[in-house]
């Protein structure tokens, strides 16, 4: 079975844009542990990955991507250079972790926050509930297909 998610960056940092450009990356920064969890170990190449654009207005799922490499340490977190630099991260704790994806397809139209607030198919998806703030989180089967059909493709890509 294939595994669903929802990453989310901040368009002036990381943009959907930028990884259709480039192809593919690797997923850094992450300094949540439950988050890091979830990549660490429940995240699988192949699984498919709503692209969210956080701390913009509206907020949006911009496309789907998928993940690529499964979890390896972050180096960022062994950088002192690296604005995610962890003073405890070492080569023998690396403590934190990051996944690899590449971009599949981008929305057609993109899926705003407030419009999957106003979808009754969608209640029960974690970035719909209140706290939720997980840069990294699940998202239900049938909520994936919703958001895509909602953003105008057929479904879930594959």
């Amino acid at each position: 079975m294939t595994g669903l998610w929802l990453m989310k960056s901040e368009p002036h940092v990381y943009p959907w844009e930028q990884l259709v450009e480039d192809t593919n990356t690797h997923w850094d920064g992450v300094r949540n542990y439950q988050a890091r969890n979830t990549m660490r170990d429940l995240m699988k190449v192949g699984d498919m990955v709503l692209f969210y654009h956080s701390n913009c207005k509206p907020p949006h799922v911009a496309g789907v991507a998928r993940v690529c490499k499964e979890g390896y340490p972050d180096f960022t977190a062994q950088d002192p250079s690296s604005k995610y630099f962890d003073p405890k991260a070492s080569p023998e704790n690396p403590r934190w972790v990051m996944v690899d994806i590449e971009a599949v397809i981008a929305m057609p139209e993109i899926v705003t926050l407030p419009e999957m607030r106003g979808n009754p198919a969608l209640e029960g998806m974690p970035l719909l509930m209140k706290g939720q703030r997980l840069s990294v989180q699940p998202v239900p089967d049938d909520c994936f297909d919703v958001v895509c059909r909602m953003g105008g493709l057929q479904g879930i890509p594959t």
